[in-house]
């Protein structure tokens, strides 16, 4: 008689690395092989013991495997132990609080490590904040780059929005609602106040609500204050020709990419390259620019 029972894989057979997605916000939508993988485990790592216990719960399961912690606090100490657990032969699963584990979340080192030691890494899909919010947006969604959390200190968010200003598949962030005027304000100040955009709040929860418009827009909405996670999605650089560019536009990306760190010449040889017209016409824009700062009282 066979049966399709999860067994426990014993220290006998080869270490694998399980990373299983997890919920980001309704429990339905756990994979059903999240459950099997929670029973089947030796060792399950989890970001908050406290959150696995209710995912457990949730979900009718038990785990028999040892449970220990890996967040990111500890993640530098612990990976060394989970790696020898790997080595003679357990099976260990990895989850976080929502979503897929490294993803902006614990699990980038571990997997280096087991990478590193010729360990099998596979992967339980499950739910994911930045597609569910790339999808609802309305934002192109043909090309995308993750860009994670912005820095909390208001110069380098500036300096690291400058760094994608003229990126132009479509950008996806994560911001706690209380950064998220701020940030939203930065994005309006770097992109443009009229660059879409849209915020992204509780997805796949009960007061889940996506908000829609530009980013200035958007900035004195969020303002007013904001609860909930956030994901928000911010349409890519338009593709600009020579007809499409004034002179004020041109020094305005001149001076983004300056702040960014780079020297006048590239910046002025990169604008005039992505705008489409001769180097002399940036640099002559830059220019008039100067000197009618320079007159001004």
């Amino acid at each position: 008689m066979t049966t399709d029972q999860p067994t426990r894989t014993g220290a006998a057979a080869d270490g694998v690395l399980v990373l299983a997605g997890t919920p980001i916000g309704d429990l339905a939508d756990a994979p059903p092989r999240l459950a099997a993988e929670l029973e089947r485990a030796d060792v399950v790592a989890a970001e908050d013991t406290r959150r696995l216990r209710r995912l457990t719960q949730g979900l009718g399961v038990h785990t028999s495997g040892r449970v220990v912690s890996y967040f990111e606090g500890n993640e530098s100490q612990r990976t060394p132990e989970l790696v020898e657990a790997l080595q003679d032969g357990s099976r260990v699963l990895l989850v976080t609080d929502a979503g897929m584990p490294s993803v902006s979340d614990p699990g980038y080192r571990l997997v280096a490590a087991a990478v590193e030691q010729d360990i099998k890494v596979t992967a339980v899909p499950g739910p994911s904040a930045v597609l569910t919010a790339l999808a609802l947006s309305g934002l192109p969604v043909d090309r995308f780059c993750f860009e994670g959390f912005l820095p909390r200190k208001a110069g380098e968010r500036l300096a690291r929005l400058r760094e994608v200003a003229a990126e132009r598949r479509t950008l996806v962030y994560f911001e706690a609602p209380h950064r998220l005027d701020d940030t939203l304000a930065a994005m309006a100040e770097v992109f443009g106040a009229d660059r879409r955009a849209a915020v992204c709040r509780e997805l796949t929860k009960t007061y889940e609500e996506v908000k829609r418009g530009g980013l200035g827009d958007l900035a004195a909405w969020a303002a007013e204050g904001v609860r909930g996670e956030i994901t928000v999605v911010v349409e890519g650089a338009p593709e600009a020709g020579p007809a499409d560019l004034d002179a004020a536009e041109l020094v305005r990306r001149v001076r983004v990419r300056e702040e960014a760190g780079e020297r006048r010449k590239e910046a002025i040889a990169a604008v005039a390259a992505e705008a489409g017209v001769p180097k002399r016409e940036v640099f002559d824009a830059v220019v008039a620019a100067k000197n009618a700062a320079e007159k001004m009282p």
